[in-house]
């Protein structure tokens, strides 16, 4: 009976005070965020298995600094309530402030302009061609010439809209559907006079 006291009170016992356990996380929290937006876009958008590796490396190396000496359950419990906390309360600030919003996030970057790749824009995001025709494959696309524009959004994610056709051809193509239905009733006029 006493071991499993002891168990209990090693499971809920924080070895640290709660102010610090609820500190930690808000500041590692915090300066992750600072460092997304100083370090790009381009870590939300894991392009490669690179980025994927730093981001799933980052939970790891901030573990200890989140939790500090602390392998109770309730320790993990208040870190956790902590972090989700603040993201929540982060969200509905930001989602009241659209000025904060920009000044946190950042804004969109164009990437390709009426089938015009901003190679500016390509190298301050650290991104190669060969990044950029992955998302436009990923979006039905095979080259830079069929986009009207591809546009890299704070939260990582890309918008990209094709090229809409020119009024030219859709009305080349509309007179060619009349053209062929038409065609389609005067062969059929001709089959039902021979019939006759």
């Amino acid at each position: 009976m006493h071991t499993m006291s002891h168990v209990w009170q090693d499971m809920v016992h924080l070895p640290i005070p709660l102010l610090e356990k609820i500190l930690r996380p808000i500041i590692v929290y915090l300066c992750l965020v600072g460092f997304l937006r100083i370090f790009g876009k381009r870590e939300l958008a894991q392009l490669n298995p690179f980025d994927l590796v730093v981001l799933l490396s980052l939970s790891n190396t901030v573990q200890n600094a989140i939790i500090g000496d602390d392998n109770s359950v309730s320790g993990g419990l208040v870190g956790a309530f902590t972090l989700l906390a603040v993201n929540w309360l982060l969200a509905k600030v930001l989602f009241k402030s659209p000025k904060l919003t920009r000044v946190l996030e950042g804004s969109s970057t164009t990437l390709i302009k009426d089938g015009v790749v901003n190679k500016k824009e390509m190298e301050r995001q650290i991104l190669s061609h060969e990044d950029l025709i992955s998302v436009l494959n990923k979006n039905g696309f095979n080259d830079p010439s069929q986009v009207e524009s591809c546009v890299l959004e704070p939260n990582g994610t890309f918008y990209v809209q094709g090229k809409l056709p020119s009024m030219d051809s859709v009305e080349r193509h509309e007179m060619m559907d009349v053209l062929n239905r038409l065609s389609n009733e005067v062969a059929a006029l001709r089959r039902e006079i021979e019939q006759r």
